[in-house]
């Protein structure tokens, strides 16, 4: 190579260059011009300090940086106007603006805002696959046209990269696009394969530090012009307010790190300590964390951090609390993490309680109880969590032998009766999952916490899960019960197909059914005789606890699932009995027998507009207005009507305070904007044609998509319709059965969403906060229904207009007693969720609506709804009921679908058999 020959280095430049050549040491990226890691940074913008917040930088550079990462990603802030301000004083500072500068944004617009700002060549934290390979294309070339090198985050469609497998796999794929598609230099390419937290109690954490530093080697490899960056004091994150523990875990790791080939990293470049420089013990420590090279390496830096902790205090050890009940020394000891009497409080309380498991169940749990409290409202650290977790596992461990001598002697009274003991060691192991196609989780995020607290030892597979993945870790971890959930009807048919495989599998586990759709009576007749070994159906959490505690007695197990099978045997010969009795029509004369109408002096009202029409961001404050807070309390159990239940005798205290919860975390939501609303709304010239099927027409009057509706096949008394939505809809032609434009009708439809829930349902986990987890779910779909309620007295009054004098209370309105009506696919009245796939095509798709729409058409994000608008005055909910299989064959021929498919989609309102 010549001496002209210009080499692939990274080459970065604020006022001046920065060359990362093969021989640069490590290059500190400064994060304290972070207002999400720094709070004197965050408040100096927050309060419009602009030019202060200059001095943070300037520390930074006069500490070592070499480049500084700039982040305005707040809810309070507007991102573009802060990251823009911000930028363009820094760069008349010469003293600051000679290093290059690393743009740093969860939200694109920001990043691109900051590419306006910046001379010389900067670096984009982040772009990622994470939402798919077309917008990591778009965002890369955006990057590129600007002249930044990108960091690029191990994330893609499956999610962030935790191991060592899937952080090089991912970082190969993104490198092979850049290179070969986009046409990024390979030394512009800067991989972040994640730093997560280690030490933090959980086993499967304690590798991350070394599948890091492995995965940096590989990729070095394989990939050796690209460069090696990440969020250095992630990996302390666990000891955040221990400033000694946090800085020498930092100079531990980044010794490794830096050994495999990390280029930069992100740091706080004024508190590096120089790794010979760390108090040798201290060191020692912080390596068997980062390596992993013991099983008690976690626990023993936490002893020794709390020496750190109290260096700089005279504290005087207060042994008070050693005067208290057996219960209270229990509870205090693991609130503070105390191992030094565990022992003989635990062996008084076994001699206290009738049986070692009732210690558990009853001080320890009440301790841990505690715990989880001051954990989830920030009292507690994640160590000292962890600290508490030990002194329960030291607990029961000293109970664990008498556990077992009393199982033993179960065992052998067993054997002298003849009967069989299947008992097994450590607490009860239950799946739960959400099937496959399902996306919705609260009622079984509500039933994982429920049991938990009881003892159970949960594994939570999340949503979406297919059959085979079910029962392979349910065979593998070796669970005693499997819990399936699920919202949309589709599921139903999922859970049948679970069954049936757990019996082809030769399985023993009983199996729990729960979830919005299912009911004692499907359960009872189309799961049940699927599986032999137990299925019950569970009506809610709090019933989750007695099922659970009888399917794992054996003792109780027997008699309870006899009484469940007589129980379901009885519903089977119901829904038999039921099925002959009932009187059909066919299904001509159900058309016949219509919603009558007088479409002769019926004007159809003219909506102010033809098309769709997005709403962006929508005004939260405005929604809270139209909140229904019947179903909030519903999904929390607690039941009874709003406001009476806040001073119902039984529960009125604590719906009380859970409403109190509720309200100052959605004001948090909203202050905040930690979510946002996202809804489409759309009217199109329409006509029926006398039957069932409605056509909707472009602003040509074409025919643009074809609805079908189901009619209900019920015998009536007489002078009572079977109602059809399209009945609702003005037929094409005259009572002269001649085409007219008078005839001309209008119908709508509409979807909302609220977005942004996964990194706070994120936090939320990471943080064992389970509480505000599922008040944050049950609140997003409360929003998502105010938005749908919202949107539709607006389309009453203004967009459609044809009730624009309506005045109603939010009570009015929750009892629907406007006019016109808002059906959603896969809802009593249009029970077939294919139709979904007409109404979002309608609406513009996934880009104009921001849903996925999932196999079995769940919508993603869960708390989203879709529907359809009719104005009639005469239109009206109702429920389809059974129909018979000549409707699914006309109904069939009309959707062009196989009957075979038709009838998965239509189980639950077939009559007949399918």
């Amino acid at each position: 190579m010549s001496a002209n020959t210009i080499k692939p280095y990274l080459r970065l430049a604020g006022l001046e260059p920065l060359v990362i050549r093969p021989e640069t040491n490590f290059v500190n990226v400064g994060e304290r011009t972070n207002v999400t890691g720094s709070k004197k940074f965050a408040r100096l913008i927050r309060e419009n300090k602009y030019e202060e917040a200059l001095s943070v930088a300037r520390q930074q550079v006069e500490s070592g940086a070499q480049v500084l990462d700039v982040n305005m990603d707040d809810a309070l802030l507007d991102g573009v106007k802060a990251m823009t301000t911000y930028l363009n004083l820094l760069q008349s500072e010469p003293d600051i603006a000679k290093i290059p500068i690393m743009i740093d944004s969860s939200k694109f617009e920001i990043i691109e805002a900051g590419l306006k700002c910046v001379q010389g060549k900067c670096i984009v934290n982040s772009i990622s696959m994470k939402e798919g390979v077309e917008k990591f294309i778009r965002e890369a070339k955006i990057c590129k046209l600007y002249g930044a090198s990108v960091v690029v985050m191990a994330f893609d469609e499956q999610g962030q990269a935790d191991t060592l497998q899937r952080r090089v796999d991912i970082c190969e794929r993104a490198y092979k696009i850049l290179t070969e598609e986009v046409g990024f230099d390979p030394q512009d390419i800067i991989f972040d394969p994640n730093i997560f937290a280690v030490a933090t109690g959980i086993e499967e954490h304690n590798n991350y530090a070394l599948d890091f530093i492995e995965a940096t080697r590989i990729i070095k490899q394989k990939m050796p012009l690209a460069k090696i960056s990440g969020g250095v004091s992630n990996i302390s994150f666990s000891f955040r307010g221990n400033e000694p523990v946090r800085e020498a875990m930092h100079a531990v790791f980044l010794y490794h790190a830096i050994k495999a080939g990390m280029d930069m990293g992100i740091v706080n470049a004024g508190q590096l300590v120089v790794y010979d420089e760390i108090e040798p013990q201290l060191r020692e420590l912080c390596e068997d964390v980062i390596q992993n090279r013991r099983e008690d390496a976690t626990d023993r830096l936490i002893q020794f951090a709390e020496t750190v902790k109290a260096k700089d205090k005279n504290e005087i050890k207060n042994e008070a609390w050693r005067n208290n009940s057996v219960e209270e020394r229990l509870k205090h000891a693991l609130i503070n993490g105390i191992t030094d009497y565990i022992d003989q409080d635990t062996e008084e309380a076994r001699q206290k309680y009738p049986k070692p498991l009732d210690v558990i169940e009853g001080p320890l749990m009440d301790g841990m109880n505690v715990v989880g409290d001051l954990f989830g409202s920030g009292k507690m650290f994640l160590p000292q969590v962890v600290k508490s977790a030990r002194v329960m596992k030291k607990s029961v461990a000293i109970l664990t032998p008498y556990i077992e001598a009393e199982k033993e002697e179960r065992r052998l009274a067993h054997l002298a009766a003849g009967t069989t003991n299947e008992e097994g060691a450590g607490a009860a192991k239950i799946l739960l999952a959400t099937v496959k196609g399902d996306v919705h989780d609260i009622g079984k995020n509500i039933v994982g916490v429920v049991l938990g607290c009881n003892g159970y030892d949960i594994i939570d597979l999340g949503v979406m899960v297919p059959a085979d993945k079910i029962l392979e870790t349910a065979q593998k971890e070796k669970v005693d019960i499997i819990g399936l959930s699920g919202l949309i009807t589709p599921s139903l048919d999922e859970m049948v197909h679970v069954a049936h495989e757990m019996k082809r599998r030769n399985m023993t586990q009983p199996l729990l059914i729960g979830g919005a759709t299912t009911s004692r009576m499907h359960t009872a007749v189309k799961i049940a005789p699927q599986y032999d070994n137990g299925v019950v159906h569970v009506l809610d959490a709090s019933r989750s606890v007695t099922v659970a505690g009888s399917l794992l007695s054996k003792e109780q197990k027997p008699g309870f699932l006899d009484t469940i099978g007589k129980e379901y045997q009885k519903l089977r010969d119901d829904f038999g009995s039921k099925k002959t009795a009932k009187q059909y029509l066919p299904f001509e004369q159900a058309q016949e027998n219509r919603v009558a109408i007088d479409w002769k002096n019926y004007t159809p009202p003219v909506p102010s507009f033809t098309g769709t029409r997005i709403f962006d961001n929508y005004d939260l404050n405005e929604l809270t207005n139209y909140i229904d807070w019947g179903p909030f309390f519903i999904a929390w159990e607690l039941h009874g009507k709003f406001p009476a239940i806040l001073q119902d005798e039984k529960v009125g205290k604590e719906a009380t305070k859970l409403f109190k919860d509720a309200n100052e975390l959605l004001k948090k939501i909203i202050a905040e904007k930690w979510l946002t609303a996202r809804g489409v709304i759309g009217f199109w010239q329409a006509n029926s044609n006398g039957k069932d099927s409605v056509f909707i027409y472009d602003e040509r009057g074409q025919e643009k998509v074809r609805l079908e509706h189901l009619r209900q096949q019920n015998k009536k008394a007489a002078g009572q319709p079977n109602f059809s939505l399209a009945d609702f809809v003005k037929p094409a032609v005259t009572p002269a059965n001649e085409k007219s434009k008078e005839a001309a009708d209008y119908m709508g439809a509409f979807a909302v969403t609220i977005q942004g829930i996964e990194p706070h349902i994120k936090k939320f986990i990471e943080n064992h906060d389970d509480y505000n987890k599922i008040m944050l779910q049950v609140l997003a779909d409360r929003l998502a229904e105010a938005f749908a309620e919202c949107l539709h007295e607006r389309v009453r009054k203004e967009f459609w207009g044809y009730a624009k004098d309506e005045h109603f209370t939010n009570e009015e309105l929750i009892k629907e007693s406007y006019s016109g009506i808002r059906p959603a696919p896969g809802y009593p009245a249009c029970p077939d969720h294919t139709e979904k796939y007409k109404l979002f095509n309608l609406l513009g798709g996934e880009q104009a609506t921001g849903i996925t729409l999932t196999e079995s058409l769940a919508m993603y994000p869960a708390s989203s709804i879709c529907g359809w608008y009719f104005a009639h005055p005469q239109s009206q909910y109702f429920g389809l009921g059974k129909i018979q299989k000549d409707q699914v064959i006309d109904y069939a021929n009309r959707k062009n679908m196989p009957v075979e498919d038709v009838e998965r989609w239509l189980r639950p309102v077939l009559e007949y058999d399918a």
